[in-house]
This record gives structure tokens, sequence and C-alpha cells, in this order.
């Protein structure tokens, strides 16, 4: 390409990648100055589009905030994506079934999901985050790569609506004066368990969620309140908090069961079409 790409060329490249369910070349294969500060501002220029569209915003996700999965991954930092009413399937029953259909070389997380409550402080231990959490819920976030063979910069994928398809949320968990230490303390110190077809495929702790979901929440706060572009964490938000496990490729035909240990949270039985 004999010039960068201009901001709303790659929000027009990447919604017609999602439109057309196929992969399109990295941003920083055509651009190599493109960073996070541009990424950010290719989002808004997505959400504006989505929010013409019809989408409604009803939270945000965390993305890379497990470390272990950095170096697989080629990041160094967490980033931040929105999540929509069309990309949110809730559901209280054992099993649900998704089709992946819209989704490009789609992967599985399992995640701890959280409610929030009342506006988020930007400077937050965990205690005081889980105060303003009125629910805690499992959660599946299927994320997908419009680029070939998951290779992308930070900045990339951050464009790249977050990487976010797709979030399978479980029944919640009511956050109240009788179970929110518990919870605060086992954020950092279960163990969660991925299961595909009936075997164990992968363990996880909290504390590998930034030392815990709920420090990732913080973390999130924080990083959204040092950019005047986009409204502070509010109450009513949906926080999916990143990944307990690695991210796994997932295929139809499949069935994808998560537990959450000492969370005591249900988990959720994916079967995928």
């Amino acid at each position: 390409m004999e010039r960068p790409e201009q901001p709303q060329e790659i929000a027009d490249r990447l919604l017609a990648a999602w439109d057309r369910t196929t992969t399109t070349a990295s941003i920083s294969s055509t651009t190599p100055a493109f960073g996070q500060e541009d990424a950010y501002e290719v989002l808004d220029l997505i959400a504006a589009r989505r929010r013409t569209d019809g989408w409604q915003s009803v939270g945000r996700k965390i993305g890379f905030t497990n470390r272990s999965i950095w170096e697989a991954f080629g990041v160094k930092a967490p980033m931040w994506a929105h999540l929509w009413d069309r990309t949110v399937v809730h559901t209280t029953a054992p099993m649900v079934t998704l089709s992946l259909d819209a989704y490009v070389q789609p992967r599985i997380e399992p995640e701890v999901v959280l409610g929030l409550s009342a506006p988020m402080p930007t400077m937050a231990d965990a205690s005081e985050v889980m105060r303003r959490v009125g629910w805690i819920a499992a959660g599946f976030e299927i994320v997908h790569c419009h680029f070939p063979d998951w290779e992308f910069a930070l900045a990339d994928a951050t464009a790249d609506f977050g990487l976010h398809g797709a979030l399978v949320l479980g029944p919640p968990l009511v956050v109240d004066d009788a179970n929110r230490e518990h919870l605060t303390a086992a954020l950092a110190t279960f163990e969660a368990t991925l299961a595909r077809d009936g075997a164990v495929v992968d363990r996880g702790r909290g504390a590998n969620v930034l030392g815990s979901p709920a420090i990732a929440l913080a973390h999130l706060a924080q990083v959204i309140a040092a950019d005047d572009r986009h409204p502070p964490l509010g109450a009513g938000e949906i926080v999916t908090t990143g990944t307990i496990t690695a991210a796994w490729p997932i295929a139809a035909g499949q069935t994808w069961t998560s537990h959450y240990g000492a969370l005591g949270l249900s988990g959720l039985t994916l079967t995928l079409s």
C-alpha cells in the first residue's frame, strides 16, 4: 500500500471482514506505525457505526489480562473493547447451543463476568471493587480474529473488535454482605477447569487474571479514566475480565464445559454448531 491507511478506512475494512466472515491483512502490515491510541480511534469509529445500525453497548471486555498467554500472542499488555446487546447471550439453562457461522478462526475462553451496581472509581483495591459489583457469573467468551493465522500486534487485536465475537453469560450470583468477603478472596485463589467433550483440557487460577478478576476490573477503570473519549465504568455495565486458561480453538460438534471450583459459580456447558 503506497500510503498508510486512515482510521476510517481501517474501520471499514474490519467491519467488512466481520460482515463477510473472512480474514483481512493485519493493520500493522499495511500501516507499520499503527499503535494503541490509533486502535482505540478505530474502535470508536466502529462503535459509532454499530450504534447507527441499532446496536447498544452493554459493557466492556478486557483482553490479554492473563499474562501466561502473552508470549503465545506476542503482546505485553491488556486491552479492552465494547460488549454489545447483539453479542451477549444470556442463559439460565444448564446447556446452551451456539452457532459458529458468524466467527472467524474462533476460540473459547472461560472467564469471570462482573455486573456493576455502582460507578467504578479509578483507584480501588479488590475489596472496594467488589463493593460496587452487584453480581458475578461464569462466562464463555468466543474470541475470533480477522487476521490470518491469529498473527497480529496488540494494536491490531484491539482494533479488531478487541477480538470479541460473543459472550455466553451464565446465571448470575448476587453479591451481598453474606458472600462478598468470601468471593473477594476466592477470586484470586479458585481453580477453574475447562473440558472438551468430557475431557479436561486446561486448568487455571483466578490469579492468572492480573492477580484477580476484581483487580482486572480496577485496571480497566484506570485505563478508561485516562482517555477522556470514553465514559467511565458505570452502574449496569457488564465486564468480562479475561480468560483464566489458554484460548482454545473450537469447532462445530464440540461440547465445552467449565467448572469454577471454590468460587461457587455455576459453570457452563456449551455445544457448538
